[in-house]
């Protein structure tokens, strides 16, 4: 038996997110058992618990996108038991049982070693997250954006993304400014690293198709207009790194940026992402993330606190990640 969060949906009592106690041989297929140590509660995890977006995509199922745990029966030979492992993404939480739970069984292609380096409560705060910042990162990189062609812009500063974005490409060298709708986290968001803060309001709002240039880059998690304008204000041949939509799934913009000032748009999947591409980045992490920083990015707490804390997050009033002990 083992503990998990657990989202039902019925024609009697509507969905809802609960505490459950469940069997092991109500677990879904898969060739690996993983026992569960940390997890992590995303904006797509709150989401799912919450029912305010349409994540969940079979019933039940248990949540979470994110684990760090320890092979306890494998029928993959990529995989002993007693192996330290970590999966982002690949479906985990929407379409096949995920990590808010003390156990859970997964296709072994979903998982990879926890890096060296890392604990399993270090790879969690990092998390799909970070790991997402990283792949941003990666190509601004791969586009040939350096530091010393001018500033990055890190919009959604406050959340998951923003805050590793800040810590690794701040080690790398970039000046980087850090959008954020909560100016009081300004101290936070320059012990990270970023140089500037900018109320997001000026993103936020409806702009001009081309405003005057300024970033080199930019890495967004917000969407909607936040990223129309940072299109629109990104200098010749820079590159603009989207990979989240907190303010919305539409963009509002116009071909300009692209056609006038070459500017690349870089959309980033870390869901689908193949294996190689994950262990360069989560190599990467582990070359360019000051770990020390964890602890100012990230909130702790059990599985049983899961539930509430996603309204907090989607509130926006969670700053950076959120760490779940899945034995507490």
């Amino acid at each position: 038996m083992f503990e998990a969060i657990l989202i039902e949906k019925d024609d009697a009592a509507g969905y809802r997110a609960r505490s459950a106690i469940l069997d092991e041989a109500q677990l879904p297929e898969g060739d690996v058992t993983v026992r569960v140590d940390y997890s992590t509660l995303n904006y797509k995890d709150a989401l799912a618990i919450t029912g305010k977006g349409p994540v969940v995509r079979k019933f039940p199922m248990v949540p979470g996108i994110d684990l760090a745990g320890t092979v306890e029966a494998s029928a993959n030979p990529d995989f002993e038991v007693g192996d330290a492992v970590l999966l982002n993404g690949w479906g985990v939480g929407e379409n096949h049982w995920g990590g808010l739970a003390q156990k859970a069984r997964l296709d072994g292609r979903w998982l990879i070693p926890l890096p060296q380096g890392f604990t399993a409560r270090q790879a969690m705060a990092v998390g799909t997250a970070g790991y997402t910042a990283m792949l941003s990162v990666l190509a601004l990189e791969r586009h040939g954006v350096t530091p010393e062609q001018g500033e990055i812009l890190v919009t959604g500063a406050n959340g998951g993304v923003g805050g590793v974005a800040i810590a690794l490409l701040a080690r790398l060298g970039y000046r980087v400014v850090a959008s954020t709708g909560r100016p009081e986290q300004a101290d936070y968001l320059k012990k990270l690293g970023a140089g500037e803060i900018l109320d997001r309001a000026g993103l936020s709002e409806p702009g001009r198709p081309l405003a005057k240039e300024r970033w080199a880059g930019v890495i967004d998690s917000v969407g909607s207009h936040t990223l129309a304008n940072a299109c629109a204000a990104t200098r010749y041949g820079g590159t603009v790194a989207a990979c989240g939509l907190a303010q919305g799934m539409d963009f509002p913009a116009t071909m300009a940026p692209f056609i006038l000032r070459g500017v690349t748009l870089a959309g980033i999947d870390s869901v689908m992402r193949s294996r190689a591409d994950r262990i360069v980045a989560w190599e990467r992490l582990a070359r360019d993330l000051d770990l020390s920083l964890l602890d100012e990015i990230t909130t702790g707490i059990g599985l049983g606190e899961a539930i509430p804390a996603a309204s907090e997050l989607l509130a926006g009033k969670v700053r950076g990640r959120v760490v779940v002990n899945v034995n507490r």
